[in-house]
């Protein structure tokens, strides 16, 4: 059985979608010296504004390291475990496609 063009697409960007979000969450552990996390918008000051945009680009790799240590330290159902994997996965393809078109413009340019 082999793979359609919009299937190794889609692969391709949920693999970019993934290393992207590791790559900023990488880079915002480096400079702030804590890992990035939903509780960064708590703050409720500038430094949340700015932090959004990293959020919204990292949020699959937080949802699957939340996820696996919820399922290690509290032992979370499987059914949650898969859900959120699901969500992560499509969060990650979401991120991925406009990288890939951002970069697909920009070198067009």
């Amino acid at each position: 059985m082999a793979l359609g063009q919009s299937s190794i697409d889609a692969f391709s960007a949920i693999l970019l979608g993934f290393a992207f979000a590791g790559v900023l969450a990488s880079g915002f552990e480096l400079v702030v010296r804590r890992p990035l996390g939903f509780s960064s918008l708590q703050t409720g000051d500038l430094g949340a504004v700015a932090t959004v945009p990293v959020l919204v680009f990292s949020a699959p790799l937080i949802i699957l390291r939340n996820t696996v240590r919820g399922r290690r330290l509290d032992g979370r159902p499987i059914p949650y475990v898969m859900l959120a994997t699901v969500i992560a996965c499509l969060w990650s393809l979401m991120c991925g496609r406009i990288v890939l078109d951002l970069t697909h413009l920009l070198t067009q340019a």
